[in-house]
């Protein structure tokens, strides 16, 4: 597979579409009203539409790593709203289907990401041995 393809797959077929998918979300939460919960998707959807930059533009390694930081609190937080608890006001969230979809597509940003970066060390190790 061509490197460069790993930085578009990244991008837009998992980061952008989970961005995406939350701004879905957001945009079905508006019509029961402004909420927290609406308030998270719109600004997680953004964060994730915005993330096909420094992929796309190779950013680096700090940019990456941020990324797949950020991609893993997202997780985090589904988690944790699928099981009765103080943020959900004592009562666990329905499980659906754009939720498993964009679980999915964080996951395989995540892979692709950490792929990215280990091909990315292999390459600078490689070059830092030739210099020598």
């Amino acid at each position: 597979m061509d490197k460069t393809l790993y930085y578009y797959v990244a991008s837009g077929a998992t980061t952008g579409i989970a961005g995406i998918l939350h701004l879905v979300y957001a945009y079905n939460g508006i019509g029961r009203g402004i909420s927290l919960f609406t308030i998270f998707f719109i600004v997680a959807g953004i964060a994730q539409l915005f993330w096909v930059l420094p992929m796309v533009k190779r950013w680096g390694r700090k940019w990456y790593v941020v990324g797949i930081g950020g991609t893993i609190v997202l997780m985090i937080v589904y988690a944790m709203t699928r099981v009765p608890n103080p943020i959900t006001n004592g009562r666990a969230l329905s499980i659906s289907g754009i939720g498993v979809a964009t679980e999915i597509f964080q996951i395989a940003f995540i892979i692709i990401t950490a792929l990215i970066l280990a091909k990315e060390r292999t390459i600078h190790t490689s070059q830092r041995q030739e210099l020598r």
